[in-house]
């Protein structure tokens, strides 16, 4: 990001003189200037890079800590498994019909299969659901009032 055009026009907005007439690059006559680029752009910084870095970083761990027997899940090395047992930090999988069992640490798992088949199979049936409701309301606009009060009064 190029700030030789930037610095002048904020430095004359806090009082600091732009630049010299013999063409030298523009600087910021106030340390307050400096001071408010620093927390800005550190702000900037944490906004973009850090915080959404840290929410990730705590879902994972969640998801990790989540894991349950039976559960299936990936390692970060890309192998396939079913949760056998759960220890504090580490866990047993059991891979393909052979039942080989592996053991693996916490850190190592990717994914959690299980537990994502159940949040898609949550948000299909609230789409299903709010397309039911949306279509109730579209049929009983065309009726008058009455005749949904007296649907209304036979349902109950």
């Amino acid at each position: 990001m190029n700030l030789t055009y930037l610095v002048p026009l904020l430095g004359s907005l806090f009082g600091s003189s732009g630049s010299s007439g013999s063409g030298q690059t523009a600087r910021a006559g106030s340390p307050v200037f400096t001071i408010l680029m620093m927390v800005a752009l550190f702000a900037i910084m944490y906004f973009v890079m850090i915080r959404p870095q840290r929410k990730r970083q705590k879902e994972e761990q969640n998801m990790r800590d989540s894991i349950q027997i039976g559960d299936e899940i990936t390692t970060i090395g890309g192998i396939y498994g079913r949760v056998v047992t759960v220890k504090d930090d580490s866990l047993v999988i059991e891979t393909g019909s052979d039942r080989v069992k592996m053991k693996i640490t916490r850190w190592a798992i990717q994914t959690n299969n299980t537990a994502q088949e159940r949040a898609d199979k949550e948000k299909e049936a609230l789409k299903k659901a709010q397309e039911a409701e949306k279509e109730a309301r579209r049929n009983g606009e065309g009726k008058s009032r009455k005749e949904r009060k007296k649907k209304n009064e036979e349902e109950e």
